[in-house]
C-alpha cells in the first residue's frame, strides 16, 4: 500500500503469497482505498490453488497471470491492465469456469442483484461475460460503440463492479450466464 501510494503506481504486480498480508488481501485494500482508485492490480501466482482466481477478482484484481509466463507475455499483461482492460490467462480462465461449473446454481440473493439492471444491461453483461469487447457488443446489438460502452458502464455502476472482470463474476454467480 505504501509503495503504491508513494510511487503513484498505475499497475501493481502482486504475488498471492506474501509475508504478513497475502496478495489477495493487499489487492482488496488497494481496491478499497479512494486515494488509489486508479491503481490496477495484476495478480501473479503459481496457480497452486484455483480458488485464488475468483478470490482475486472479487478483491478487485484486473488480471491474473501465472509466474511461468514469458517476459513478453508479462509485459503485454501489464500494458493491457494499465489500459483499463482485464486479463485472465487461459489457465486462470479454465480455473474460473471450473469453479463456476462446480458451484451450485445461483442463489436467489445473487440473482436478485441483477434486478437493478435493465433488460438491455443484462444482455450487455452476458456479452461481456462471453468475452466480447465494446465494439463487438455494439455490432451484435446494432448500436454504436459509445452506446455499448454506456450500457457496460451503467451495469458496472449499478452492480458496484470495479471493472469488466467483476461484471463477469456477477454474471456467473447470478446465473445470468453459464459456462
Amino acid at each position: 500500500m505504501e509503495l503504491a501510494r508513494s510511487t503513484r503506481a498505475d499497475v501493481v504486480v502482486m504475488d498471492v503469497r506474501m509475508p504478513d498480508v497475502d496478495g489477495i488481501e493487499a489487492t482488496r485494500m488497494i481496491a478499497a482505498d479512494e486515494d488509489l482508485a486508479g491503481v490496477r492490480v495484476l495478480i501473479l501466482t503459481t496457480f497452486g490453488q484455483d480458488e485464488n482466481v475468483l478470490r482475486a477478482l472479487r478483491a478487485g484484481a484486473s488480471g491474473f497471470l501465472g509466474k511461468g509466463s514469458e517476459p513478453a507475455e508479462l509485459l503485454a499483461a501489464v500494458r493491457t491492465v494499465a489500459a483499463g482492460e482485464e486479463l485472465l490467462s487461459p489457465r486462470a480462465t479454465r480455473a474460473l469456469i471450473g469453479r463456476c461449473l462446480a458451484a451450485p446454481d445461483a442463489s436467489p440473493a445473487s440473482s436478485a442483484a441483477l434486478e437493478v439492471l435493465t433488460q438491455r444491461e443484462r444482455e450487455v453483461v452476458a456479452l461481456v461475460a462471453g468475452g466480447l469487447t465494446n465494439d463487438e457488443i455494439a455490432a451484435q446489438l446494432v448500436v454504436s460503440p459509445l452506446t455499448a460502452k454506456t450500457h457496460v458502464n451503467r451495469a458496472m455502476m449499478k452492480l458496484a463492479a470495479r471493472d469488466r472482470a467483476q461484471l463477469v463474476v456477477h454474471a456467473f454467480q447470478s446465473g445470468l450466464v453459464r459456462p
